[in-house]
């Protein structure tokens, strides 16, 4: 089984970035806990500022991948373009939030992604990604 992550624009400041929102842990501190608790799971990881190479990886692998959690950042709330490519992809994307955005402004109320996507996972920290991967390992049972 493979799964790929994607983290969107301001995610490579994790553990920097608004500690209070977002906690004091890189994500390449915790992607190998995640690959430790899932061994027989190929979990790869990409982060882009990028709008067009988030969409150019999902592209990449979404033919070929078991599944993809999106943390698609800002982005989240105003990519028409995110979600089209999600729609015209094979496998399951799970939208990831680490904080709960329906607790924050309110522009952030707003996922442009949500419906072109299998599930949303929102307000467990870094461990939001844990359940989107625990989805996706569950549904190839």
């Amino acid at each position: 089984m493979k799964i790929q992550i994607i983290n969107g624009p301001n995610l490579n400041l994790l553990g920097v970035r608004e500690p209070g929102i977002y906690g004091s842990e890189s994500f390449e501190t915790y992607l190998p806990l995640l690959q430790a608790r899932y061994p027989d799971v190929q979990i790869d990881y990409y982060q882009s500022n990028v709008e067009g190479e988030l969409i150019n990886k999902m592209q990449e692998v979404g033919f070929q991948y078991d599944g993809i959690v999106l943390n698609a950042g800002a982005y989240t709330h105003t990519s028409i373009a995110l979600h089209d490519c999600i729609r015209s992809l094979r496998c399951p994307v799970i939208e990831v939030h680490i904080s709960n955005v329906h607790q924050r402004e309110e522009f952030r109320h707003r996922s442009m992604i949500s419906a072109a996507c299998k599930g949303v996972i929102c307000g467990f920290g870094l461990d939001s990604y844990r359940l989107a991967i625990e989805s996706i390992v569950k549904s190839e049972e």
